[in-house]
């Protein structure tokens, strides 16, 4: 797998640094593992890609965190290797949107009151990161979880 270049005129932005700093965790975490040639050759792609950005410009890094992105993505729906908390914070929008609304509606129309609507958010939230964590701690007891958490 191909390396990133070493930017030391970065250091002087913190959240620059950082941004940076788990992008090359991640990719280190993918190189210890045992990842097919065509993954290899995706990911070797996009290194190629930000290697190829100075520094100066404005979108260096929306495009570290975009390309962190899609090869997380990438990783997570070819290989099912995932970061730490990846499913938990899937899961907590989804169980606000899929289960959130219906219990709330529900709520509302039992109570008789159409305001209760708003106490389903937060039990789907609820809901969601209950799904989530399952989810996470299945990928690590299967050895598919990474030692990173995206933030």
């Amino acid at each position: 797998m191909k390396k990133l270049i070493e930017r030391p005129n970065i250091a002087e932005n913190y959240i620059s640094t950082s941004i940076n700093k788990q992008f090359g965790e991640l990719l280190n975490l993918l190189e210890q593992r045992e990842l097919p040639d065509e993954i290899v050759k995706l990911i070797n792609q996009e290194i190629k890609k930000i290697n190829s950005i100075s520094n100066a410009d404005k979108n260096f890094m929306k495009t570290i965190k975009k390309t962190e992105n899609s090869i997380t993505k990438l990783v997570e729906k070819r290989l099912k290797i995932v970061p730490k908390k990846y499913y938990t914070k899937q899961w907590l929008i989804l169980g606000m949107i899929i289960y959130g609304p219906p219990m709330g509606l529900f709520l509302g129309l039992i109570l008789g009151n159409i305001g209760f609507l708003g106490i389903g958010f937060p039990l789907g939230m609820a809901i969601g990161l209950v799904i989530g964590s399952n989810m996470d701690k299945k990928a690590l007891n299967e050895g598919r979880q990474l030692d990173i958490e995206i933030k």
